[in-house]
């Protein structure tokens, strides 16, 4: 089953690195949820961010959870290539 937590994690170490947690020692669940200090959260961070939702949302999407999450962190690993098989 995807999951999206390679954008989780890599969200969290953005955050973590960001001038809201790494400078001026807010915990991260406040630079999260503060309105009044999302301008310290950096650019790539919101990014990460809106990754992270579209994935969540593609987890309950049915018709994206037939096709796999797009961007979820896995790639192709799972595909199987059975091409050979028809090559007899």
């Amino acid at each position: 089953m995807p999951t999206c937590d390679g954008i989780r994690e890599e969200y969290i170490k953005c955050l973590l690195r960001s001038e809201c947690v790494f400078i001026k020692r807010h915990s991260v669940e406040e630079c999260i949820k503060n309105k009044d200090l999302e301008h310290l959260v950096p650019e790539p961070c919101q990014m990460l961010r809106k990754s992270l939702f579209e994935c969540k949302r593609g987890l309950l999407d049915m018709r994206k959870r037939m096709r796999g999450v797009p961007n979820s962190g896995l790639g192709n690993k799972d595909k199987i290539d059975d091409s050979s098989r028809w090559n007899e």
